[in-house]
């Protein structure tokens, strides 16, 4: 079983990006692309890493990390991406926010 651990802190300056969703019920097909949509931001350069959470509720929460804005800018216009984000306004998501933020500080933990 592969341990769970936060991403790992960075140098900052760089970007989070944090959607929040709460979904419907019709999630036909969404693991699918979840699952590979996080293997093709590995390929945008700059791009850091990703936390998700979910809630008991119901409530998803995924920060994706980015070195700089123009990273996030290629994230944000890849094809395959926005198609999957309209997919998302269609079928997927009750509601959803994103939030993009510059991180100015950063650090992390880890017990040994």
């Amino acid at each position: 079983m592969v341990p769970v651990v936060p991403v790992a802190a960075h140098e900052p300056p760089y970007y989070a990006a944090v959607f929040t969703t709460v979904r419907t019920q019709d999630q036909s097909d969404y693991g699918e692309t979840s699952a590979h949509l996080e293997e093709s931001v590995k390929n945008v350069p700059g791009y850091l890493g990703m936390d998700h959470a979910q809630t008991p509720g119901g409530l998803g929460i995924t920060v994706s990390y980015f070195r700089d804005a123009d990273a996030l800018k290629e994230w944000r216009t890849d094809v395959e991406h926005r198609a999957a984000q309209q997919r998302g306004r269609d079928q997927w998501y009750e509601a959803y926010t994103l939030h993009v933020a510059k991180v100015e500080r950063s650090r992390g933990f880890g017990r040994s």
